[in-house]
């Protein structure tokens, strides 16, 4: 069905090097730049991801010892703002205390332990705990304690909040609960390079949606952290990107990712797909890259496909087989075009470019080009084509993915309270403002619950059909891994770079 072993280290294909060779712009060195992990294997015991004593060994010498981004400045933009940061069984409040100042504190009463804030709040003034009325200011000193008299070993000088350090990056604000961490900016190490030419302090929040999943934090993070789920995934993928022939490459605390866009997978049999489907639409009529299969929507969570051989069935958006002499499909696409849908979307024709691969990276490029030249004026002639096709997608230690060049995206993950088989995947995307101009207002957290579409987040685009492809794993994943008999999982070398690249970082974590 699809290319395995080739006879050498790689798949078949061009390799990403050649592709910045048809490059119509000057490709900055960074996207060249090889920065391999060594061969492993690596191979972890899947208890990790669900054993509670991990999770409490994560809370203990991760959570409290990391540096974790917590908030945007632009969350807190006024004195007295204040974010509720909570991660695992523990929260932080994080606080702007002057125009350009910004402090943490443990969310928690000296007195009896009872949370200071439930949630965000604007123009606070001072923390005055609900329960008891003990007030503090919002530098963490001690102000008030009622009926002081009957706690003489209490004074500003034993019980103001004790601060949480912090860090501040490209708009970003970090915490780290450990006094003795290291410093945050050998943390980031030469980060800002690879940041350029629209740093995060000229981007904005647009968008923030946060989905509840049933599965370890670190289950859900690795499935966004390389290109080789994108065979059996992401069918709807294959003819647009060569996601076998990604190039990975590992940064101190952070690890990238380069899938090239405008060519097919490797995967896949360039006759096929070159042959014209009439009445193609993006969402409700497609056909499988790898079996030729045509799947189109009938009504929402009922799905006509059609194999190569005129035999057809009914399915609904789960793939399960309701008519028809064809009983098999694959749940990805049944899901693509029979699942929910955003109205009108059922109508969008595609729009996927055909021909050489240099003609289909340049009218890509092209086409992004224009479109952002309204934000970004003649910035963007100085830009390459791969910069504007290209995937780039960086993972900083431990939990977020900041997307590279003019991609939006950026990614987080954590555990959702105190069940290790829980987690929120957050999904933000920073827009670039034109240079000189103020950042608008950041966008609120549009919240999904478990059972929530994304396309519930219709400002989500695209971006929520595919991550309904993403997390349709992800359950059977958590409950799967159980019964390994074996106790191994094992990371591929190259094309789970990111993720051993990870373990190896938590390993080193956990160990302090």
């Amino acid at each position: 069905m699809v290319e395995t072993l080739t006879g050498t280290n790689r798949s078949k294909g061009i390799t990403y090097d050649a592709l910045l060779d048809m490059d119509t712009h000057q490709v900055p060195e960074r996207l060249r730049e090889d920065s391999p992990l060594p061969p492993g294997p690596t191979i972890v015991d899947p208890s990790i991801y669900y054993s509670r004593d991990f999770f409490d060994l994560e809370v203990e010498r991760l959570w409290k010892r990391v540096w974790q981004m917590a908030c945007h400045e632009d969350d807190i933009p006024n004195v007295g703002d204040s974010h509720v940061y909570d991660i695992a069984h523990l929260s932080y409040i994080v606080v702007r205390t002057g125009p350009d100042e910004i402090k943490a504190f443990p969310n928690a009463c000296l007195h009896r332990g009872r949370a200071l804030l439930i949630e965000d709040s604007k123009g606070v003034q001072s923390f005055r705990c609900p329960f008891h009325g003990w007030n503090w200011g919002i530098d963490g000193a001690l102000k008030e304690v009622p009926c002081q008299w009957d706690f003489p070993s209490v004074s500003a000088k034993t019980h103001s909040l004790p601060p949480v350090r912090v860090g501040r990056w490209g708009g970003w604000v970090f915490i780290n609960p450990d006094d003795k961490a290291q410093a945050f900016e050998d943390f980031l190490g030469d980060i800002d390079r690879h940041f350029q030419p629209i740093p995060f302090e000229r981007r904005y929040k647009a968008v923030h949606v946060a989905k509840k999943l049933r599965c370890n934090w670190k289950v859900a993070q690795e499935a966004f952290m390389e290109a080789y789920h994108v065979v059996a995934t992401h069918p709807t993928l294959l003819d647009v990107m060569g996601d076998a022939n990604s190039k990975y490459d590992v940064f101190g605390n952070m690890s990238r990712a380069i899938s090239a866009n405008g060519l097919l997978s490797p995967h896949v049999n360039p006759a096929l797909v070159a042959e014209p489907l009439e009445g193609a639409k993006t969402y409700a009529k497609v056909r499988h890259a790898l079996s030729g299969s045509v799947y189109e929507r009938l009504v929402e969570d009922r799905v006509k496909v059609t194999a190569r051989d005129g035999r057809t069935g009914v399915f609904d958006h789960q793939a399960h087989h309701i008519e028809g002499e064809l009983d098999h499909a694959d749940v990805q696409l049944c899901d693509w075009v029979g699942g929910k849908l955003p109205a009108g979307w059922e109508l969008e024709e595609d729009h996927t470019t055909t021909g050489p691969v240099p003609d289909r990276r340049k009218a890509l490029a092209d086409a992004s080009r224009e479109h952002w030249r309204a934000t970004l004026g003649d910035e963007v002639d100085r830009l390459s084509d791969a910069e504007f096709v290209d995937t780039i997608y960086y993972n900083l230690f431990p939990n977020i993915s900041p997307w590279g060049c003019l991609n939006p995206i950026f990614y987080r993950f954590r555990p959702l309270g105190d069940n290790p088989e829980e987690c929120i995947h957050e999904t933000m995307f920073m827009m670039p403002v034109k240079k000189g101009e103020k950042r608008p207002a950041p966008a609120k957290v549009h919240w999904l619950d478990f059972d929530d579409d994304y396309c519930d987040a219709e400002e989500l685009g695209m971006l929520a059909k595919v991550f309904n492809q993403d997390v349709v794993n992800l359950p059977h994943v958590q409950r799967g891994m159980k019964s390994i008999k074996s106790k191994e999982i094992v990371f591929a070398n190259y094309g789970e770079t990111k993720i051993r690249h990870f373990h190896m970082l938590l390993n080193a974590q956990l160990a302090r």
